[in-house]
């Protein structure tokens, strides 16, 4: 007599956590040690030594963010952290609006994995990005979240501008710009003065915000969020605060930030009036002299997004990459299994 169709499954999936367990056990020592927790403050995480590669890898910028849940893994005195969101259909990468990337925080592949394997207790979807490549995060993921059981599907979700200053001054660089934007700083920068302040200043940050309420962006999202990130960096001599004025009153401003070798140009308005004078222009001229002749960075940062202009001030494109994990063995990732087939089968993903 043949076994019921659900007594079936059921074998099939111990068979299936036995043998994987049996790998873990040959391939990576016993899995016993290593402790798996969660947590919905940063509170008890304080104080660790995690490996941090900018401002969105440290743990007081996750502390801004809503419904946070950390899960951390640790053996020995190795540990590693995934920032995770909690959602409505399950879980997400910690992030926002303002992010320009997410990773895990911390290098062991045995933990990050452990973390993998924990998760399908608490989840049957995780939505991970925007994920960089360029130091093997993506592939990190998606290889522990696969040998964990997880379905995980990748692709493409933005693009993350930068520059490489490769040991340039600033005249070497600008001498590399398109020609119309070099003929533009040098016919319109003395119509505007430019000030830039290594701190947090509260003159000059309601000068920012009011550029940006008659600039052409939309409103901004959460502006408290911003505004509290920009002081956490102001207190740490991170900020380059950039404003333009024109006869006294501000047309142009720029928020940067500074840390490691690295400059970040978190946000930046003109206002549309004041367009012919291209103070924006001026004001990212003067802040790129400052970032790459003062602080000596290697590396400039434009974030994500498509816009044509980051073109003419960078060099490199970077792709980002979302990762969609999936349980198969819960029904309820079973809709989101076929969504995720269907747009991997579209024509434009198939392979070449």
């Amino acid at each position: 007599m043949q076994a019921p169709v659900h007594s079936r499954a059921r074998s099939v999936d111990r068979a299936d956590r036995a043998w994987d367990q049996a790998l873990t056990l040959l391939s990576e020592g016993n899995p016993l040690d290593i402790a798996v927790s969660y947590h919905e403050t940063v509170t008890k995480l304080q104080g660790l030594d995690l490996p941090g590669k900018g401002p969105f890898d440290r743990l007081d910028w996750f502390a801004l963010l809503e419904d946070p849940l950390f899960v951390q893994a640790e053996r020995g005195g190795e540990q590693l952290i995934l920032p995770l969101q909690v959602g409505p259909s399950g879980l997400s990468s910690l992030t926002n609006w303002f992010s320009f990337t997410w990773r895990p925080l911390g290098s062991s592949d045995l933990l990050l994995r452990a973390i993998a394997r924990d998760l399908r207790r608490r989840a049957y979807l995780l939505d991970l990005a925007p994920v960089p490549e360029e130091d093997g995060s993506a592939s990190r993921l998606e290889t522990a979240f696969r040998k964990a059981g997880w379905l995980v599907f990748r692709q493409q979700c933005d693009e993350n501008h930068v520059l490489q200053v490769e040991g340039r001054s600033f005249a070497e660089y600008w001498a590399m710009r398109p020609g119309k934007m070099r003929t533009t700083l040098k016919r319109k920068a003395k119509k505007v003065d430019v000030e830039i302040l290594d701190r947090f200043d509260e003159v000059a940050w309601a000068d920012y915000r009011a550029v940006y309420a008659e600039s052409w962006k939309p409103n901004e999202e959460r502006a408290d969020i911003l505004e509290a990130f920009a002081r956490t960096e102001g207190e740490a001599g991170r900020i380059r605060l950039g404003i333009a004025r024109a006869e006294g009153r501000p047309v142009a401003a720029q928020f940067w930030t500074v840390e490691d070798g690295a400059a970040y140009i978190h946000k930046l308005a003109h206002i549309e009036a004041a367009k012919p004078l291209s103070a924006g222009t001026t004001l990212s001229a003067a802040l790129f002299e400052r970032v790459i002749d003062t602080d000596r960075v290697e590396l400039v940062d434009f974030g994500t997004g498509s816009d044509p202009y980051k073109r003419d001030w960078m060099e490199l494109n970077r792709p980002r990459y979302r990762l969609t994990c999936l349980d198969w063995r819960q029904l309820g990732a079973w809709p989101a299994i076929g969504r995720a087939l269907i747009r991997h089968l579209a024509p434009h993903n198939r392979p070449s």
